[in-house]
């Protein structure tokens, strides 16, 4: 196979080596940073880390007043959490374009 001889196969898996470390390092980066998503103005806010964990979950005063309202914050609380992680994972996918150049790469974080 000619392109492949003389260190070509070796430049390359260099190459793979290299954007898959730039890879983990932005995970590991997404990681430790924090997402907010909202609902209903600021009547609750969710905040998530770039793992997708739920990190709080904060109701402000006055949004129950009683058993009715509780269906209400149920539906509100599941919005904010939706775009807190939809927030992330848009972020996410910016920063690991950076690096594959919008290439997908399946197995490459294995």
């Amino acid at each position: 196979m000619k392109g492949f001889g003389g260190g070509g196969m070796q430049k390359l898996m260099q190459q793979a080596n290299q954007m898959q470390n730039k890879m983990k390092k932005i995970q590991e980066q997404l990681a430790e940073m924090e997402f907010e998503g909202a609902a209903s103005g600021d009547a609750v806010k969710v905040k998530v880390n770039g793992k997708n964990e739920v990190l709080s979950i904060t109701v402000a005063d006055g949004v129950v007043s009683g058993a009715d309202d509780v269906e209400m914050l149920q539906d509100m609380i599941v919005v904010a959490t939706n775009e807190a992680l939809k927030t992330a994972k848009e972020y996410s996918d910016k920063e690991m374009n950076k690096v594959t150049g919008g290439m997908s790469m399946p197995g490459l974080l294995g």
